[in-house]
């Protein structure tokens, strides 16, 4: 039996104690929340900062990790994507050493579960182990190409019965983007994805040019294809925003979760909150710098009551994997979301997206949440700049 204590606990479900005290057995698992008066003092660990729950991480491509640095940044997404397309292939034990080590990199970091996409087979070895939580988003693209629906089908849903889920880890197959799913493939994907807990992702609104080919069929992706062999004579642009495609081929009685939203407006927003009550939104605001110099505006999501969660990307859109960093972005462009909200979209939000709030997400007694000790706090108390993390359970 372990007592941590630190200057303040955010259980985040409830209010933040002062000077108070979490009790864990063994396991993790946490057995009472206290104040530091109620016990002697050398039964205490004591800690300067905050201790607060275990991160979550909504959005992560693990197996892009053997990529780190090798795509420039501020291209935008199109010259990205072709980056990444060109440069994807190494040794089998250069990616494999390199998925290892990132994931050390987010246990070090105080992340406790990952939401991650896969297009291969090449993270199940390491999620099979066991050390963080994962919730496989096997990723499907048809190109808008109905002639390739039936064989790229194919293709991913080898990869994802080829995932043996260890205990606690879910899977799904989820479309990629509005951009390279046709509706048929749409279809295709509903019909795996059966059961009303499962969540599905989708990169949603993270470049000028998505919009633009819904809106009238121009912008960079007709070049794109077009440069890949790829026309897109199926295709007709539907005169609105790319959500608006999204949401008519998936299933809203699925928890839904929207990757990116750097261009999402409020009429965006509030469609997708009218088509299902079961949407999250997933910002990994490093990725979007990285890519594009550019971030979604949060009072938007704030003002429509959105519930959203933080991810990293990958190693190839970021230079680190750590949910903090992602806090201290917002932090520094966009003050005015609170250092609270940032603990509620990092912790809680983000394990009831991907279904993991039973065990994950608030320091609960009987929950396994993980505890990590924010430290180097500003003379309020909240996050800043020099803010660091110690994982403590």
């Amino acid at each position: 039996m372990r007592k941590l204590s630190a200057d303040i606990i955010y259980p985040i479900q409830g209010a933040p104690i002062q000077e108070g005290v979490v009790v864990v057995d063994e396991d993790g698992i946490v057995l009472k929340l206290d104040i530091r008066s109620n016990h002697a003092q050398e039964e205490l660990e004591i800690y300067e900062g905050c201790i607060i729950p275990g991160f979550v991480n909504t959005h992560c491509h693990l197996e892009l990790s053997h990529m780190k640095a090798k795509v420039d940044t501020g291209t935008s997404l199109i010259p990205f994507i072709s980056g990444v397309v060109s440069q994807r292939e190494a040794p089998k034990d250069t990616i494999l050493a390199a998925i290892a080590a990132a994931e050390d990199e987010m246990i070090a970091a105080g992340i406790v579960a990952v939401g991650d996409i896969s297009n291969v087979e090449d993270t199940f070895a390491q999620k099979s182990k066991g050390r963080l939580r994962y919730y496989t988003f096997v990723e499907f693209f048809d190109f808008l190409q109905p002639s390739l629906t039936e064989s790229e089908f194919k293709k991913y849903k080898a990869v994802y019965d080829a995932l043996v889920l260890a205990d606690g880890h879910q899977k799904t197959c989820v479309p990629h983007a509005p951009y390279s799913v046709s509706a048929n493939l749409f279809d295709y994907i509903n019909q795996v994805n059966t059961a009303d807990l499962s969540t599905i992702s989708i990169h949603n609104q993270e470049t000028p040019p998505e919009n633009q080919l819904f809106m009238n069929k121009t912008g960079g992706f007709v070049d794109f294809y077009q440069g890949f062999g790829m026309q897109l004579d199926a295709f007709e642009a539907t005169k609105q925003a790319s959500i608006k495609y999204a949401i008519a081929h998936m299933n809203p009685r699925l928890r839904t979760l929207f990757v990116h939203n750097t261009l999402s407006t409020a009429k965006d927003i509030q469609a997708a909150h009218a088509w299902s009550d079961r949407v999250y939104w997933a910002t990994c605001p490093n990725a979007n710098l990285y890519i594009e110099n550019r971030l979604p505006n949060y009072r938007l999501f704030l003002d429509n009551d959105a519930r959203m969660t933080i991810g990293t990307d990958s190693l190839t859109s970021n230079w680190q994997l750590s949910i903090l960093e992602e806090m201290k972005t917002i932090a520094k462009y966009q003050s005015y979301v609170s250092f609270e909200t940032l603990l509620q979209w990092a912790t809680l939000n983000g394990a009831k997206a991907l279904g993991f709030d039973k065990d994950l997400g608030s320091i609960t007694v009987g929950k396994k949440c993980g505890l990590n000790l924010l430290y180097r706090l500003d003379e309020k108390g909240s996050l800043c700049q020099d803010t660091a993390i110690q994982k403590l359970v």
